[in-house]
């Protein structure tokens, strides 16, 4: 089975626009699994095909895992492979892997103090984690990876490794679905020296009993939103476009990819609603490659994401694009 869908992806051919932009790519993953393979070389494809992309993070996704360790430090085992990846990365040329954002299980309790420090002696690019909490009543919404109980992210334990975490000058990226943004609140109000970074939107399902019911969806996510915008410690990631399995878009079994114009018209009002809702310096485009590569090219997403900002001014989208990533990941300038 083809999980890659190269043949697929080819269909759709898109030229770059305003090439001279530069991008940070703030999330996407590295993995060789399951018949998908997203490696360096497959990262330096998509980053040298036409956008300027000069630098990326690395996002978990549970790749290489240390299983001879004890349970909560398996995961260093991952930044130390995405290291190998960036080392590689350099040879290439290009594009430059800049960040890693690694997971460590926030409710260990002292343990998470040992995780950390191990972490962050396993790379100097590390920058923080991803711990995802996504959990919905509707056994039609898949759960995190990392199996969450419901209310995970306001309870005691997770606030207390949060505080850890904040504590280590490290960030925090949240994966969640729209209806526990409210847990959010209280998370990012308890831990105000945290750097909180939303993922793919907050996630605004168009899934099982949220399918065709998208402008009470969006009503109840601006709400939760305009909650965590009054807080300056949060930040948001613009994208997860090509997450199907989600916002139920069906893009991914279309004949043809779908095209920039397409996506820029579907996605264009929440998008900006988000940058004038948190500002530009609060706002960053994301790739989400390869998982969002099930219904869309690499081209065709940054194209959309340029199409959807000409409104803005050079150093708004600026921030956008590149330093709102860099600021909120402690990233070293391009050299």
């Amino acid at each position: 089975m083809d999980l890659d869908r190269f043949d697929w992806l080819a269909r759709r051919k898109e030229t770059a626009i305003e090439p001279d932009l530069e991008i940070v790519d703030p999330h996407h993953h590295l993995w060789d699994r399951g018949g998908s393979t997203y490696l360096a070389e497959q990262l330096h494809a998509d980053t040298s095909a036409g956008h300027r992309v000069v630098q990326t993070v690395f996002v978990d996704c549970m790749s290489k895992y240390d299983k001879s360790a004890p349970a909560h430090l398996r995961p260093v085992g991952e930044t130390r492979f995405v290291a190998e990846q960036a080392t590689h990365m350099k040879r290439l040329g290009g594009a430059e892997v800049a960040g890693i954002v690694g997971f460590v299980d926030l409710t260990m309790g002292n343990l998470v103090d040992e995780a950390l420090e191990a972490q962050l002696a396993a790379s100097s690019l590390f920058r923080g984690i991803r711990h995802a909490t996504g959990w919905d009543a509707s056994p039609d919404v898949h759960d995190s990876h990392t199996k969450p109980p419901s209310g995970l992210t306001r309870s005691d334990a997770f606030i207390a490794g949060a505080r850890r975490l904040a504590a280590n000058g490290l960030t925090f990226d949240a994966w969640l679905y729209h209806p526990q943004l409210d847990e959010l609140v209280v998370l990012a109000a308890a831990v105000p020296e945290l750097t909180i970074i939303v993922n793919h939107l907050g996630a605004p399902l168009g899934i099982g009993p949220y399918a065709g019911r998208r402008d009470d969806v969006l009503s109840t996510w601006r709400a939760s939103m305009q909650r965590l915008a009054v807080l300056p410690n949060v930040f948001v990631k613009l994208g997860g476009f090509g997450l199907d399995t989600y916002f139920g878009t069906g893009w991914s079994g279309l004949d043809t990819p779908i095209d920039s114009d397409r996506v820029a018209t579907y996605w264009g009002d929440v998008v900006r609603w988000c940058i004038d809702t948190f500002g530009p310096q609060r706002c960053m485009f994301e790739s989400n490659f390869p998982v969002d590569r099930q219904a869309l090219t690499y081209t065709v997403l940054w194209n959309a994401c340029k199409k959807m900002t000409t409104g803005y001014d050079a150093d708004e989208r600026a921030a956008l694009f590149a330093e709102t990533a860099r600021r909120a990941y402690s990233l070293s300038p391009c050299r």
